[in-house]
């Protein structure tokens, strides 16, 4: 057969509709009911054999025509209680005869099952052991291992049940199991330690066994009774029979019992969560019913137990965790105390770092650097390895059969059968790998792995038939390293996050030295070059008058080149203070002085500096202000703004334009606008202008990029926000706003 025929076959075993059997185990009865009615949807055909009436004469009939009006409204009152699932069982006496009725709601109806009631049940004692409740659990609470939590787990279970096999199933995450822990009689094989393949228990299989804690078969070579009609009447579906005690299971399921040697069976679902973590799996040679008290007690156990495991497991999960500790703070500090980066400090730590994850080997790259310690594989070997990890782009990789996800690691498997490998978000190639050597070992399953099942004809042509084999097969394991443990992976992700925070650390300090001499070198700017400037500008004051007078000394060209070097100087010094302001801003140390200012008079001053300059390009410059309006402010700060607004809107705006200055009061501040007639502003420019060192090009041949960068800086220091609308051809407006002087404030 091809692998993808044997595939396809498996698939067709996992659609097998074991939700919707359309059949029931025949020791008892399920009927469906209608709400709030009661009225009889669908039974079992066997309810004339158990009940004494023809199921098609009950359908569509009220419930009390079958179990009497007493009884009826009992199961009317449990389906009315939201919480009728914790209630005991109904017991009713039909014929003499004492039944257990159980109740359920799925998918819109009710479903009422019938088992009869087991009153003198004795479990076949084994060893001459039996066991109750109080004593299991008892017994459980006194485990102080995870094996001595199972054993007890299994001998328990069997002395209270009377199964003739009682083991413990544990689902790995390859998708196979393993059996850790069995009480069996004398009579029955042993598979303790034996793995068996994932098609054993189907995907579906698992589903149903991780959304019910339990299920029962009492006799596997039973035959199945089907329900009347066979589908809802409502519907025209099967029932969907998940959560129904007496569902009927897989014929294949049935034959594999049957090839094991059991009749009966009872699995007790164990979880870790919302996950399926393992199964209580009991098995016995002759059929074998075990009473619905008796049923819901083991299921208890194995809500118990599947505490006391993730308990356990977490305590061991910490245990792992705490032994990586004292190792991981001498990586940390081997890190920090390397003088460039911490790769380097983690290269002088390979024993360290070995010991770390039990480990035959590691390789610490960061760049072109690589170094090896123990036994590795080759370096371009490391180099592919490595890149082929990055494509992953999982921060922490782990694998214990590297050849199975990256073949070439198969040249190098002696050394290299198990990778763990960490790396850091950096432009330059870097990681940590530890390496484990091949283990090779001896696998036991219960039948060969690579042939679980066979075939056989159906209705539907060719399906599975349960491997009717279960004899020991050996399997030697090649490839495959020891499995990293979860405090190996803890290891890896914790250094991982303190090279991060320490690779961090140092950027932090680079850029705040950075930082620091930039703010040393403003200060040399402003301080040693700001006073020759004060300087030159006075010099060049006094040589103007000099030779401006009607003397000999007089020349126009002089003059001129005097003008030149007192324009250049002043405007040095303009330069100079932007700087000085931009290093304040960027440091977070640009401070406002507010006090109470009028507006008016602000407006008045800005008037009175910058109408001649409008005068000279023909501009109509016009202030509006809401009258009594006063600001919290710094006066020269805020004078900066304006100018600069102002100024620029001077600049762009062509002669005989118009600008507009306005204040107007809004809530708890004023808004103040400056709007213009100019050339506007390109949209894709627009969002930046408030970037530091953007600057208009066209028509501004010495505009630093600084002026509306620190406009923003001070707005935003009065608590503010500025933000600018243009409209290339019609103009530009930048509004900015700062908090307002209330009236009661100033009494």
């Amino acid at each position: 057969m091809k692998p993808e025929d044997f595939e396809e076959l498996l698939a067709n075993c996992a659609d097998e509709p074991i939700r919707f059997p359309g059949a029931i185990q025949p020791h008892g009865v399920l009927l469906t009911l209608s709400e709030p009615g009661l009225n009889i949807i669908q039974v079992s055909a066997n309810v004339g054999t158990l009940f004494g009436h023809a199921p098609e004469a009950l359908l569509d009939q009220p419930l009390h025509r079958l179990i009497g009006e007493e009884y009826a409204q009992a199961v009317q009152t449990m389906a009315e209680d939201s919480a009728f699932l914790d209630s005991p069982p109904l017991l009713i006496t039909f014929k003499g005869e004492q039944f257990e009725g159980l109740l359920h709601r799925h998918q819109g109806v009710l479903v009422l099952e019938f088992e009869p009631r087991l009153k003198d049940f004795k479990p076949r004692a084994h060893s001459g052991r039996t066991s109750d409740l109080g004593k299991m659990l008892h017994r459980l609470q006194s485990a102080k291992t995870l094996e001595a939590l199972y054993a007890i787990t299994v001998n328990e279970i069997q002395a209270m049940t009377g199964y003739d096999r009682v083991l413990i199933y544990r689902f790995e995450e390859e998708g196979h199991g393993q059996v850790i822990a069995e009480a069996s009689a004398p009579s029955m094989e042993l598979f303790n330690g034996l793995f068996f393949p994932a098609s054993d228990i189907p995907e579906q299989a698992r589903e149903l066994y991780r959304t019910n804690w339990l299920r029962i078969i009492p006799n596997a070579s039973y035959e199945p009774v089907p329900l009347v009609p066979k589908l809802r009447p409502d519907t025209g579906q099967p029932l969907d029979l998940s959560f129904a005690t007496l569902r009927s299971v897989s014929p294949i399921h049935c034959q594999y019992m049957q090839n094991m040697g059991v009749l009966s069976s009872m699995s007790i679902s164990l979880m870790k969560g919302d996950k399926l973590w393992g199964l209580i799996s009991c098995g016995n040679r002759e059929p074998l019913l075990v009473p619905n008290d008796l049923r819901m007690a083991c299921q208890t156990i194995g809500q118990v137990l599947s505490l006391q495991i993730s308990a356990m497991e977490a305590l061991e999960l910490t245990r792992q965790r705490d032994e990586k500790v004292e190792a991981l703070a001498l990586l940390d500090r081997a890190m920090k105390a390397s003088a460039n980066n911490v790769f380097d400090g983690l290269a002088q730590q390979g024993r360290l770092l070995m010991d770390l994850t039990l480990s035959g080997g590691v390789a610490i790259i960061e760049d072109k650097q690589l170094h090896r310690y123990g036994n590795c594989p080759e370096p371009a070997q490391i180099r592919a390895l490595h890149k082929w990890l990055q494509g992953d782009g999982a921060p922490v990789f782990s694998s214990h059969n590297l050849a199975s996800v990256y073949p070439p690691a198969a040249e190098y498997q002696s050394v290299a059968s198990g990778v763990l490998a960490m790396s850091l978000p950096k432009p330059v190639d870097n990681g940590v790998l530890w390496f484990r050597p091949e283990v090779k070992e001896n696998i036991h399953w219960s039948g060969d792995p690579q042939k679980p099942l066979n075939l056989e004809t159906c209705d539907a042509g060719m399906r599975l038939r349960p491997r009717t084999s279960f004899e020991i097969w050996k399997v030697e394991m090649a490839g495959i390293s020891t499995k990293w443990s979860h405090g190996d992976l803890f290891a890896a992700n914790d250094l991982r996050r303190s090279a991060l925070e320490n690779d961090l650390s140092r950027q932090v300090l680079r850029e705040q030295q950075a930082v620091r001499a930039r703010d040393e070198l403003v200060a040399v700017v402003s301080h040693d070059l700001r006073n020759p400037m004060t300087v030159i500008s006075m010099l060049c004051g006094m040589m103007q008058k000099a030779f401006s007078s009607d003397g000999p000394h007089t020349s126009r060209r002089i003059s001129s080149a005097i003008d030149t070097m007192q324009q250049a100087a002043g405007r040095m010094n303009v330069l100079l203070e932007d700087l000085l302001d931009t290093s304040k801003i960027e440091a977070g140390r640009y401070v406002v002085k507010p006090v109470a200012l009028d507006v008016s008079q602000i407006f008045e001053e800005a008037y009175s500096l910058l109408a001649p300059l409008a005068s000279e390009k023909g501009i109509d410059l016009s202030f509006n202000v809401e009258p009594g309006l006063q600001i919290k402010a710094d006066p020269e700060r805020l004078f900066q703004v304006l100018s600069n607004l102002i100024g620029n809107a001077i600049k762009f705006t062509p002669r005989q334009g118009n600008i507009g200055i306005s204040a107007m009061s809004a809530g708890e501040e004023i808004v103040f606008s400056v709007r213009d007639s100019g050339e506007g502003i390109a949209p894709d420019d627009l969002p930046h202008v408030f970037d530091r060192y953007w600057t208009q090009t066209e028509n501004n041949p010495t505009g630093s990029g600084l002026g509306l960068y620190i406009t923003q800086g001070i707005v935003k220091a009065h608590g503010g926000r500025i933000e600018a609308e243009s409209k290339q051809g019609q103009g530009s407006e930048f509004r900015f706003t700062v908090p307002k002087v209330t009236i009661e404030a100033n009494n």
